[in-house]
């Protein structure tokens, strides 16, 4: 099936992956001290919406980037899609690292941060879908659950590394300097992880699955147009939008990246310690990625998904109320908050684990690189990635704490709505067959 030992391919797409996650997240993770540095004097609230208005566009162009990498992918190899968009990532994270701050060049730095931002988002738009399309096209059709939750962890991958790498800095100098200029260090280190994993993607070879079509004259000569020009599959992406990945968005954002926020500016913990505890939940959820990517394969990846979906519409709101009991910003009591930031990232690898193998299996390989990107991207870009924006304006227009919740609440539950009903269990799909035939597509007849 393939020359290359499955961990090894895994390896090799998953370093990628997890070090453009990195480079996406850093900007997160480092929000609140960036916010100071790039826009003129104001309140901390003001300040604050603004940088997550800039960190929202990172993810509103990605269904973009999956366009264009998807059809870079579907048309010329996934390998080189991947390579390609790896090394936009880490010289625009790079480049965020040497930027001038308001204080030297005035509104030339926001403006700057948000164009290096922008091609974030369009290089994650498209790297993702290609490691987990790559790899799935390695892999036995049994295990496609398992072995692709392994890129799923990537994600949190990143976004542990990030804090990792802030904390490790900003423990190594005072605060005033690591204010000053240390918070650059993280995103300068981009360059070195970037160079390390362009080599050791270039030493693989194309997906053994599309190389079979494409020497068969069978790959897209016009992925856009059958992906989204033909209603067919184009009513497979809006329903898959609608039934996994949006709620899929809101709940890994919510529960990772919402947290780490709350913390800091609702709860006023400071950095290192929110940090600590949202790094310490990650940790320890990271394996449950695995547990449910495997298990997806047994039971199937929809009642998995929609049951992560559910759950977590119903308990954000008493999650939080105990995070705030347990917050005194002088004396927060740690485990607890751990033990609450975890729960929310079970649902995460609830909702998360089996998603990759589920929209692979909803699309042909021929569009596939395509097909999947764009879905995938809205529901995380758009639904998700727009959450702690949206969140910080509710909360401000409405001056409860909580409210920042109710859109991640609405989404999920119209996730679990549109997909139990819409959508039906896809891991009986043996995508290694589709050098003969079509593959069925996870949608219930009407």
């Amino acid at each position: 099936m393939n020359d290359y030992p499955i961990r090894r391919i895994i390896f090799a797409s998953g370093l990628g992956t997890m070090i453009e996650w990195y480079d996406f997240y850093i900007f997160g993770s480092l929000a609140v001290v960036m916010s100071k540095m790039m826009f003129p004097a104001s309140t901390n609230a003001a300040a604050m919406i603004k940088t997550w208005a800039v960190f929202a566009t990172g993810f509103i162009v990605r269904p973009f980037g999956a366009i264009v990498f998807g059809r870079v992918g579907d048309l010329v190899g996934r390998k080189y899609a991947f390579l390609v968009t790896l090394t936009i990532m880490g010289l625009s994270t790079f480049l965020i690292g040497t930027l001038p701050t308001y204080a030297t060049i005035g509104v030339l730095a926001p403006i700057l941060l948000l164009a290096l931002r922008l091609l974030q988002g369009l290089a994650l738009g498209g790297e993702y879908g290609g490691a987990a399309v790559y790899v799935a096209e390695h892999v036995p059709d049994n295990k496609r659950g398992y072995y692709t939750s392994f890129i799923q962890i990537t994600a949190t991958l990143g976004l542990f590394v990030s804090l990792g790498v802030v904390l490790a800095v900003k423990k190594s100098m005072s605060e005033a300097a690591f204010n000053q200029w240390g918070w650059r260090v993280p995103f300068l280190l981009s360059l070195i992880l970037v160079a390390i994993s362009f080599y050791i993607r270039s030493q693989m070879k194309e997906s053994p699955l599309f190389t079979a079509i494409k020497s068969q004259g069978r790959s897209s000569l016009a992925p856009l147009r059958e992906s989204f020009g033909n209603w067919a599959n184009f009513k497979i992406v809006l329903l898959v939008l609608l039934g996994a990945t949006a709620g899929q968005g809101v709940v890994w954002y919510t529960g990772q990246f919402y947290a780490l926020s709350f913390l800091q500016t609702t709860m006023k913990i400071d950095l290192t310690t929110a940090s600590i505890i949202v790094a310490a939940a990650l940790l320890l959820g990271m394996p449950f990625f695995v547990v449910f990517g495997a298990l997806s394969d047994r039971i199937g990846r929809l009642k998995i998904m929609m049951a992560g979906n559910l759950v977590a519409a119903l308990t954000y709101i008493p999650i939080y109320h105990l995070m705030k009991s347990y917050g005194d910003p002088k004396h927060p009591n740690v485990p607890m908050l751990v033990l609450l930031v975890f729960v929310q990232v079970l649902y995460v690898t609830m909702v998360y684990g089996p998603i990759a193998a589920f929209l692979i299996e909803a699309f042909p390989a021929r569009i596939r690189y395509t097909s999947f990107s764009l879905p995938y991207h809205l529901g995380n870009g758009w639904f998700g990635g727009t959450l702690p924006l949206i969140a910080g304006l509710m909360v401000e227009r409405t001056g409860n704490i909580y409210s920042g919740l109710y859109w991640s609440i609405g989404v999920a539950l119209m996730t679990f709505i549109v997909g139990s009903v819409a959508l039906s269990e896809s891991h009986r799909t043996r995508i290694w067959d589709e050098a003969q035939e079509a593959v069925p597509i996870p949608v219930r007849s009407e």
